[in-house]
């Protein structure tokens, strides 16, 4: 099909300027306003949301990207069908992200294969696609990096990188006894974010039994408080869904 100058001149400035989503829908858009007669104004608008949607979308993808996930999951898989002591309408709460807007930490508790890395991957996707920066990674992994940056002389650049993630997912946590020189960078951490931003904790082990883990009961306390104040648990029951898929298949 042939593209009329106008749309064609259009196309051209908006990739000179950069409007790169503009410039990929330009022609379907003169397409619908030539066949429904939109008021200048309304094609205007369509335009300018165009741009808007793709650039939330890029920049969604390079946060997802970023946030280095370990795997696909996505709100649009999670079986509701399946009991696991979530409500529908808990679901839908969490999927809104008031828990972010709240300044809550969320706290995924049950027992191994129910789901608990799934959601917290979800909606750390959900809220990259908000916008909002997000890090994920194991207590382990987490603690054996910022090891590594003390090696390097870099801890408090670290430090400061993990405050300005607005959500930090700290999948597996509670799985042992923890040193005291990782409690000291979980306290730094926590210490550094509290009220900055948000965690999404994953844990097989109750939250009242995390001080336990710690040697210092000071230390533990400290932590566990900036941890539990404020948050919302959501705490899963049942068997494991990892089974359920494997006698599916």
């Amino acid at each position: 099909m042939k593209i009329d100058p106008q749309t064609q001149t259009i196309k051209s400035l908006s990739h000179e300027l950069r409007l790169f989503g503009i410039h990929g829908s330009i022609e379907r858009r003169a397409t619908e306003a030539q066949a429904s007669g939109f008021h200048p104004l309304e094609y205007l608008r369509l335009i300018l949301e165009d741009e808007k949607i793709f650039r939330q979308e890029r920049t969604a993808k390079v946060l997802t990207t970023r946030a280095r996930f370990r795997s696909d999951a996505e709100l649009e898989n999670w079986d509701q069908a399946f009991e696991r002591g979530l409500s529908k309408l808990k679901f839908r709460e969490l999927a809104a992200l008031g828990f972010f807007a709240n300044h809550e930490n969320l706290l995924i508790t049950g027992s191994t294969g129910t789901g608990k890395t799934h959601l917290s991957i979800a909606l750390g996707k959900k809220l990259c696609l908000a916008g909002l920066s997000v890090q994920f990674g194991s207590v382990n992994l987490i603690l054996e990096e910022a090891q590594s940056e003390k090696t390097a002389g870099k801890y408090l650049g670290w430090i400061k990188r993990m405050t300005r993630t607005n959500v930090l997912v700290i999948d597996d946590f509670a799985l042992r006894e923890y040193t005291h020189e990782e409690a000291g960078i979980m306290l730094d951490l926590f210490e550094e974010r509290y009220r900055k931003g948000v965690l999404i904790v994953t844990s097989q082990v109750d939250p009242r039994g995390w001080k336990k883990l710690f040697e210092d009961p000071v230390i533990a306390e400290s932590i566990t408080d900036r941890m539990i104040n404020p948050s919302r648990i959501i705490e899963f029951k049942g068997p494991s869904y990892r089974e359920k898929l494997k006698m599916s298949s």
